[in-house]
């Protein structure tokens, strides 16, 4: 009886001070939080609020409640479904070079040879440079007719007619090259940590038993290497989903090259459309938050199932 009073005397204060802490640790975390929610809310609801009213800086003083018809007008204009297409296609396209290519990279950067650390620095330039400039820069490489792809392309007798940021599809395709260039040495870099923690003996026991180097990829790279692609691919996907500042340095939306974050920009700074504007910022807000839920509801419960296999 004195040993188990004397234990309960014991384990009591320890839970005590249990609760004590996580309370203490709420409210030193409270104030942070609410202002984070504060900072996070604030834009998103005034968003909605001026979709949600016809309001116009061309006709100022002139403002009233409209509530849904904004989102109306925005559905039903040609404008916002070609953006819509060219944003899921550029999406599409870049994720998936990305992915081949980082992957490549990331492979190259693994393999153990004497130069790999400058090999590694040197990969990772393009992610370091700004996104404007790297639109700059391919804007430089493909204008017609004294950039270098116009001009090589002139010497070969190949593509003459061919004005890069100013047809179809070609524009979108320099776009699609530029993002490639700049982002795919950021997916080399989730891959290469996802290849780092594969265990060097279960290539030594492939080898071993007669494995070749593409059967020891397929059997043992990928599938080991799957949830960090996963990872990868929802960062890269979410991101491409809101590509502003490459379009709109490239080509300024011309030539279908709109995308959803700059329509909405163009209703909002060029025309003047505060309510249309916001209105397309939400939608493309509710967009990357549908993509965002649909990876987090399939992609994640892979990536948990896997990692606990």
């Amino acid at each position: 009886m004195e040993a188990a009073s004397a234990t309960g005397s014991v384990r009591a204060p320890a839970r005590s001070k249990g609760v004590g802490e996580k309370r203490l640790a709420k409210l030193m975390l409270a104030p942070s939080m609410i202002l984070i929610a504060l900072v996070a809310a604030y834009p998103i609801l005034y968003a909605i609020w001026l979709s949600m009213h016809d309001y116009s800086l061309v006709h100022p003083g002139l403002s009233r409640f409209d509530a849904f018809g904004n989102y109306s007008d925005a559905l039903r204009s040609s404008e916002f479904w070609a953006a819509f297409r060219t944003t899921f296609i550029f999406t599409a396209v870049s994720v998936t070079l990305e992915l081949v290519i980082g992957l490549a990279m990331a492979m190259a950067m693994h393999a153990a040879f004497k130069g790999q650390g400058l090999l590694r620095t040197v990969v990772l330039v393009p992610w370091a440079v700004l996104t404007v400039v790297t639109a700059i820069m391919w804007q430089g490489i493909f204008q017609s007719p004294l950039g270098l792809v116009p001009s090589v392309l002139d010497t070969l007798n190949i593509g003459q007619n061919i004005v890069w940021l100013g047809q179809k599809p070609y524009a979108l395709i320099v776009m699609i090259i530029a993002d490639t260039w700049k982002t795919a040495p950021f997916m080399a870099l989730l891959l290469l940590a996802g290849l780092q923690v594969i265990p060097k003996d279960l290539y030594e026991a492939a080898k071993v038993d007669g494995a070749s180097a593409w059967q020891r990829f397929v059997k043992i790279t990928l599938p080991l290497l799957r949830p960090a692609i996963l990872v990868a691919l929802i960062f890269r996907t979410l991101d491409a989903l809101r590509i502003f500042d490459l379009p709109f340095v490239l080509t300024k939306g011309a030539q279908g090259t709109t995308t959803l974050s700059l329509i909405a920009q163009q209703q909002l700074q060029n025309n003047g459309l505060i309510g249309l504007g916001s209105a397309l910022s939400v939608m493309t807000f509710v967009i990357v938050m549908a993509v965002s839920l649909l990876y987090i509801r399939f992609v994640g419960g892979n990536i948990r199932a896997m990692t606990e296999e």
